[in-house]
């Protein structure tokens, strides 16, 4: 019987010729090695079709090719191997090679105060491309965090002196009774409100940059805010939060500009987007505020 070949309908010619700036896949399994674990992520995978006579590119080959992601730790050098081989495989065909990886980052971070310790969880997204040996790294985390509004915190305490003044009429005044009093709801009428706030912070890596470092940039994101949620909590911790949030009042203009500060000090970051949104337990609608440097 004559073997026949298949048919390759992605390398025949056709009339509308096209280039098109990106083609590949998206939402690809795929496990990778992030700080000495395997870590679950999804890969966007594609390149240019700048042959715009061809009628598609070989998909298959971009599908292969990420498997050498999961023998090795996830750096920036393992991942421009992997667009050169993109390349490599659509030689005159593609100039531009892309990918994007979206995970969770685990992180067990300590209590405020006491022993008790628990995990978070992180999203995070790489973005790589390589184009005329050009090749740039940004890395996208999303930190959440706790922000109590300054004005809302002036003006609770405006009605604690008020009822301060309504209750102790006398010049005279009792210590232990005022301090009774601050520990009463019949004192505190008033409080701030807070709510859960979200930081998205996207960087561009140095281009001799040799590691993806995730935990660095959100450990400089939540020591720049002061107000990270917390996990596993004590009566002690939950107190000692309250005073973060009580010493870390901001508008969502603060939180933006602190973040801004802290992330141009970072030696391995060449560029940088940032925005913060604050869920808003006052209004129905949230607070919104973004930075950018060198982008």
């Amino acid at each position: 019987m004559t073997s026949l070949l298949l048919p390759d309908i992605a390398a025949q010619p056709q009339q509308h010729t096209t280039p098109l700036n990106w083609v590949g896949m998206c939402g690809i399994a795929l496990p990778v090695q992030m700080d000495g674990r395997n870590v679950a992520a999804m890969a966007d995978a594609g390149v240019s079709l700048v042959d715009g006579s061809a009628r598609g590119i070989h998909m298959s080959r971009l599908y292969l090719a990420l498997e050498s992601l999961e023998h090795q730790p996830l750096s920036p050098t393992a991942i421009r191997n992997l667009l050169a081989t993109f390349l490599a495989s659509h030689e005159g065909l593609s100039s531009a090679a892309y990918l994007r990886l979206s995970f969770q980052h685990l992180l067990k971070r300590p209590a405020l105060i006491s022993p008790l310790a628990g995990w978070k969880s992180y999203a995070v997204t790489v973005d790589a491309k390589l184009e005329n040996e050009m090749f740039h790294v940004e890395l996208s985390v999303s930190v959440p965090y706790s922000s109590t509004c300054p004005c809302s915190a002036a003006l609770a305490r405006q009605l604690i002196q008020q009822q301060f003044l309504a209750d102790f009429t006398t010049p005279t005044l009792d210590r232990s009774q005022v301090l009774d009093w601050l520990g009463s709801s019949q004192g505190i009428v008033a409080t701030p409100h807070s709510q859960r706030s979200q930081a998205a912070v996207q960087v561009r890596l140095r281009s001799d940059e040799q590691g993806l470092p995730v935990t660095g940039l959100i450990d400089t994101i939540e020591a720049s805010l002061g107000t990270a949620v917390q996990t596993a909590v004590k009566r002690a911790d939950e107190q000692a939060f309250a005073l973060a949030n009580g010493q870390n009042l901001m508008f969502c203009e603060d939180a933006a500009r602190r973040l801004h500060q802290s992330l141009r000090q970072l030696e391995w970051a060449t560029a940088f987007n940032l925005r913060v949104e604050h869920a808003e337990s006052l209004h129905a609608h949230d607070a919104v505020a973004s930075s950018q440097w060198q982008w």
